[in-house]
């Protein structure tokens, strides 16, 4: 029998897309800035590269990263990263790196034109969301293009998020 997720022998079955599976051993969140969902209303999300130091690469897989105060920017044609905390690498003592540098992010053209477009024209703002290691063992962090929300809206969100949480008790208990 042919077809039916067979590779061409008939034998064994193969996998066509592993990225960003539960049970691929590379993936792993790094930090996660689960206050921007609350903050912002997010419009677009865009996954970026990011350019990084040896000593850095080694503390994130130690797992020291917050990117909950930080931001990203488009200056000069360039995307870059502010304010996101790397911690310092131990072994690394001669030639560390400092905690809290910029840092270049890495995007095509044409989503740097979209960022800036939005940001200058639209009043928007680049937000981090989530910094991991993909299915390859590569750095990546996904930028969100967002607007601020106001406090009424924050609290419709609030309110939408706990009717959802009461309605799932209820389901689940049958009250």
């Amino acid at each position: 029998m042919r077809g039916a997720g067979l590779d061409r022998g008939g034998a064994k079955p193969y996998i066509r897309d592993m990225a960003k599976t539960k049970d691929d051993p590379n993936y792993k969140v790094i930090a996660d800035n689960r206050r921007a969902r609350y903050d912002y209303a997010i419009e677009e999300d865009i996954e970026c590269g990011i350019v990084l130091m040896g000593s850095e690469v080694k503390s994130l897989r130690q797992g020291g990263a917050n990117i909950a105060e930080s931001y990203a920017a488009v200056e000069d044609g360039e995307l870059y990263l502010t304010n996101a905390y790397i911690a310092p690498y131990k072994q690394a003592v001669t030639w560390g790196h400092l905690e809290r540098r910029k840092r270049k992010l890495l995007a095509s053209k044409r989503e740097i034109a979209k960022m800036w477009n939005a940001t200058q024209r639209k009043g928007m703002t680049l937000v981090p969301l989530v910094m991991y290691f993909n299915h390859k063992g590569l750095v990546k962090i996904k930028i969100g293009i967002a607007k601020g929300k106001k406090a009424h809206d924050k609290r419709a969100t609030e309110a939408k998020r706990d009717w959802g949480r009461q309605k799932q008790r209820l389901l689940r208990h049958g009250d």
